[in-house]
């Protein structure tokens, strides 16, 4: 899975490392740090913790089938 979060939208509520703290953090007050792909066992507190953020500032791309690599049609 991969994470995103829109840092110019991030307000340092902090529900996300409350609930996710493997995968967010607070540095100080104000910065949030995040892994930018926590493994599939954190999956659940993951989503919820994007489902918390007040701003909807985290983005989770589950990542479903894309891991694959891509072949070329043969010529």
């Amino acid at each position: 899975m991969r994470v995103v979060v829109d840092l110019s939208r991030c307000e340092g509520y902090a529900q996300c490392a409350f609930l996710a703290p493997d995968a967010f953090r607070m540095h100080g007050e104000e910065a949030l740090m995040y892994d930018p792909n926590p493994d599939d066992a954190q999956r659940d507190r993951v989503l919820r913790a994007a489902a918390a953020c007040p701003v909807q500032a985290i983005l989770v791309d589950k990542l479903e089938g894309r891991d694959a690599p891509v072949e070329a049609p043969p010529s």
